[in-house]
This record gives structure tokens, sequence and C-alpha cells, in this order.
């Protein structure tokens, strides 16, 4: 059976990417983890050692007692989506979320991260949040990360963020696999520079992967990376986006809205992160 790790903070967030968690899991015939990692509080007074017991105790009870509330939520939410079939079981760590979350990743062969995202609030901001983002860029999974205003809808159209190089191929062919599962189209977008010379035409050598199978691809040359994409995604109905990670910060970059623009953009789909 495979695996999927949710991290959660138990805000409403979190609680609306577990709709997805649960549909994924459903989809795919998987198991569902939940973890909250905390962390305990920093002590900066005098005399720290008599009482430094007493604040961790008291941490650690507050944390177990916090997480043993949250758990029926979770379960209710399962019921009233009729997914109380998907098999989830909890973790409370003490620990630090990257560390904690790659550990699992690799102990419990983690196949999906599934977490929610915060949305930007102004155009200095990126789309994902703080914890996502360092999770997309350090941690060695596929990472699905659901924006705080994204509501479930079925997978229908899935966006492959791509160069049409070599080394995207592997990433595709995991897409390709999902949108199987979901019966997706899948749009291919490559965005290039205005001034480029695509003299190995790399997106011709694509066709043979495509054949026969519900895809398209496309290639659109401007240099607004960010608004071509967000037009792309709103043309096209696009419910989920899919992109390879070459390095890290890749995600801040991509997303870093121009301060040219004078509107706000929000994705509001949720983002598939496939690392090298």
């Amino acid at each position: 059976m495979k695996k999927i790790l949710f991290p959660t903070d138990f805000s409403d967030v979190s609680k609306n990417a577990f709709i997805y968690a649960l549909k994924l899991a459903d989809s795919i015939d998987a198991e569902i983890i939940t973890m909250h990692v905390y962390q305990f509080p920093q002590v900066n007074y005098i005399n720290v050692s008599e009482y430094l017991h007493e604040i961790y105790d008291v941490t650690e009870l507050s944390d177990f007692e916090n997480y043993k509330d949250e758990v029926p939520i979770l379960r209710n939410i399962a019921e009233e989506n009729n997914l109380d079939k998907v098999r989830i079981s909890h973790v409370l760590i003490l620990g630090n979320l990257i560390d904690e979350i790659q550990k699992i990743i690799k102990h419990e062969n983690i196949d999906f991260v599934v977490m929610g995202t915060k949305g930007a609030t102004s155009l200095k901001e990126t789309f994902l949040g703080t914890v996502a983002t360092r999770v997309m860029n350090d941690v060695k999974a596929i990472v699905l990360a659901i924006p705080e205003r994204c509501k479930y809808q079925p997978i229908k159209n899935l966006l492959f963020i791509t160069e049409y190089k070599p080394k995207d191929i592997e990433s595709f062919m995991r897409v390709k696999a999902l949108a199987k599962v979901f019966q997706a189209h899948i749009d291919c977008l490559r965005v290039e520079s205005p001034h480029h010379e695509n003299k190995n035409n790399d997106m011709e050598n694509w066709n043979e992967l495509i054949k026969n199978h519900n895809i398209a691809l496309h290639s659109i040359s401007g240099h607004d990376v960010e608004g071509i994409i967000l037009n792309f995604v709103d043309s096209y109905k696009i419910n989920m986006i899919a992109m390879h990670v070459y390095h890290k910060n890749f995600f801040e970059k991509l997303f870093q809205i121009s301060l040219s623009k004078k509107l706000a953009f929000h994705v509001n789909v949720p983002i598939l992160a496939i690392h090298e």
C-alpha cells in the first residue's frame, strides 16, 4: 500500500488540505500518516534549570492534549467526505519539522507529502508559505502543496511546467501516471524568452511521449513567466500544476510576483513538486 504523509499544524489551511490528502489516498489506494511536530519554548530567564523540567512537562502535555483533540476533527472530515474507509494513523513528534519529515519519509517509504500553504498577502510575497516552501525545497519526495483558498475540485486538467529537456522526462512520466489515475488531461507548457532560439527542437522530441495520450504540448514566448503561467491556469481551467524541482529556492524565484504588476495574482490550485 502506498503512503501519504500529512504534516499538520491544526490550522484551517491544514484541514482544507486534508481533503486533498484523503481524495489522493482514495484514488491511489494509499494510507495517510498525519504528523504534528512541536518544539520546546525558548527559556530566557536566570535559574532556568530548576524550572526546566516543569516547563517541558507542561509543554509536552499541552501538545499531546491539543493533538488528541484534533484527531477526531480529522476523522470527521473523512466521514463528511465519505472517505472514512481511508486508513489513517497519527504521529506526534518533538523536533525540527524538516528533519522529522525527512526521517519519516525514509523510515516509512513515503510516496507523497501533502500539506497546506498560506497565500500571498502583498505583491512582495510569494504565494507559498515559509514552511511549505522549505519542505518543497529540502525534502526529496513528491510534495503536493494546497493553497489556503483552494477548494477541492476533481483533477481533470493538469499542467506540467517543462523545458522539454531530457531531465524532465522522469518527472513527466510520474505526472502521466498520476493523470491516468485521475483520468485527467495534461497540458505541458514551456515559457521561453522572446529571443530564445531552440536549435535542438526539444519540443518535437516529446511527440513520441504523448502519442495516443490525452496530452497537449504548448510553448509561449514572453518575459513575464509568472503572468503567463497564471493566465494559462485560468484559461485552461487547470486543477493542478506539476513541475520538476531543479534546485533550492526554485519556487521562491518562480512565484515571486513582479513588483511592476498592479494586481496581485494568486494561485488557487494545488502544486505538485517533483525532485530530481
